[in-house]
């Protein structure tokens, strides 16, 4: 049996809908595809204010993402200490930091030829 495939379009406002709904903070769209030898379509980059909010953040976006599409990240890591935790959905890779640690890492700078949407914040 075949795995369906989720359309980017969709998976993307699933993920942005789960950082929203637990209040995840400077979310920013990095679209890789015109970049050559870029690992993925897009990075998704948020920031939680601590490790109990950057777990809420991963929690959230798994539920909306299953709930909505059926879907799973094929691969999760940093829930231990939840100051950098990614995400991907192979497509996609979502990168929640705690936002010391996303000031210090600044992965949007290493990625300047990629085209930048921030999304503002809802409340």
């Amino acid at each position: 049996m075949a795995k369906k495939t989720v359309n980017n379009d969709v998976l993307l406002a699933n993920i942005i809908k789960g950082i929203e709904e637990v209040k995840g903070n400077d979310i920013t769209i990095l679209d890789l595809r015109e970049i050559d030898a870029a690992v993925c379509d897009y990075f998704i980059v948020c920031n939680g204010n601590s490790n109990t909010q950057v777990n809420a953040i991963v929690g959230s976006i798994q539920k909306t993402v299953s709930k909505e599409l059926k879907d799973k990240p094929w691969h999760v890591e940093g829930t231990d200490n939840a100051e950098w935790v990614l995400m991907d959905y192979v497509h996609i890779v979502v990168h929640v930091f705690q936002k010391h640690i996303r000031e210090y890492y600044n992965i949007e700078s290493l990625w300047g030829d990629a085209k930048i949407t921030t999304i503002e914040n809802k409340y």
